[in-house]
């Protein structure tokens, strides 16, 4: 019943035990957790991430080639009636080749970790400014740690106002971290904005994990969070990718990845998803963003990502040009489920061709 929705080109993959868990730019969130509710990557050095009682028998990667892949994937269990997460799996994780999981959180597992689901990477907010990161929200003072290992090339002030210090800046105190690895040859960065304390300083070298600061609410914001962002190429405003596809899932669970675009191919903006389990019936929703400020991914090219989805069986709703649309999709445990809505064609799940694709990336003159 369910096999004509599932991805064509991958693989189920089921395992044998569940472990357990400026004002142009980021005016911020309330801090309320979210209710019940080939070119080859070069990875980072292989660490166990948090609280995670897993171990990858990969070896330690070389600066050019991922370690084969050999993975134990817990099976999936019933989706959680509290905001509970599992233990994250083990970085770098990439079970397909288009993936790169190559990021621990910023916040340890026995904190709130995730994303607020209302205020995503893209999303619009506040006179029309556009959110270039996750806002992760904990309470002021809660450890920040190093995404993956790297060296400090911002630790100040002024990190939105072209590096000066400057006590207006709307990040607040920030820090930003050049990482050891890249991807596709590209240098990867990771940022951290309105600390409260900045515990590192510029070019001082830290190891994935390692605390660089406390949360706090300088900068533009209307409480304590940590505003979190992951560039690729620039260490540059210009050059911000979805965190949700650079992080590593909780163990068991998967992303939902999708591109939409209109009858004349153009993206879909602000379309709001809704994404309901068939297993609890509980329903998401979230919206499209693009390709204002905001990048799709090298491969998958999307305008859409909602992460931490329990692994199973999805109905897609989405209306369109007075329709109603639907698509059932299956999450996959530690790795990306992929759609495409293609206008009043509707639904499917072609991955995108690896080849002749036409990336959309913004310039400073289409904002």
């Amino acid at each position: 019943f369910f096999a004509s929705t599932c991805l064509a080109t991958r693989k189920r993959i089921m395992g044998l035990a569940f472990g357990l868990f400026g004002t142009l730019l980021i005016s911020a969130c309330q801090v309320i957790p979210e209710q019940l509710n080939e070119a080859t990557p070069t990875p980072p050095i292989q660490q166990e991430v948090e609280a995670s009682s897993q171990e990858s028998d990969s070896p330690i990667p070389t600066p050019t080639k991922i370690p084969p892949v050999r993975f134990t994937i817990p099976t999936p269990g019933a989706e959680p009636v509290s905001d509970w997460r599992p233990p994250l799996y083990p970085i770098p994780w990439a079970i397909s080749p288009e993936d790169h999981f190559y990021f621990v959180r910023p916040i340890a597992a026995n904190e709130i970790n995730w994303p607020l689901q209302s205020y995503r990477y893209g999303g619009i907010f506040f006179n029309n400014v556009v959110h270039t990161g996750i806002d992760i929200p904990t309470e002021k003072g809660t450890p920040i740690i190093a995404a993956g290992p790297g060296t400090v090339v911002w630790a100040n002030w002024g990190f939105f106002s072209g590096w000066v210090e400057n006590k207006d800046d709307p990040y607040g105190q920030a820090v930003a971290i050049e990482h050891d690895f890249g991807y596709e040859g590209q240098p990867l960065y990771t940022v951290y904005a309105h600390m409260s304390q900045i515990d590192v300083v510029k070019g001082q070298w830290v190891d994935v994990g390692e605390e660089i600061g406390l949360v706090g609410e300088t900068g533009h914001t209307t409480g304590p969070h940590l505003h979190f962002e992951v560039r690729m190429g620039r260490n540059d405003f210009f050059d911000t990718f979805n965190p949700e596809l650079w992080i590593a899932p909780p163990q068991g669970w998967g992303v939902l990845v999708g591109n939409l675009i209109a009858d004349d191919g153009s993206p879909i903006r602000h379309y709001q998803l809704r994404v309901r389990s068939f297993e609890s019936d509980r329903i998401r929703r979230i919206r499209s963003y693009g390709p204002k400020i905001v990048n799709g991914d090298p491969y998958y090219q999307e305008n859409l990502v909602m992460s931490d989805l329990p692994a199973g069986w999805y109905e897609l709703e989405l209306e369109y040009e007075g329709e109603e649309f639907h698509h059932r999709i299956e999450i996959f445990p530690g790795q990306v489920s992929y759609f495409n809505f293609e206008g009043l064609d509707g639904f499917n799940g072609d991955l995108p061709a690896k080849e002749g694709m036409e990336f959309w990336t913004p310039t400073p003159e289409d904002d």
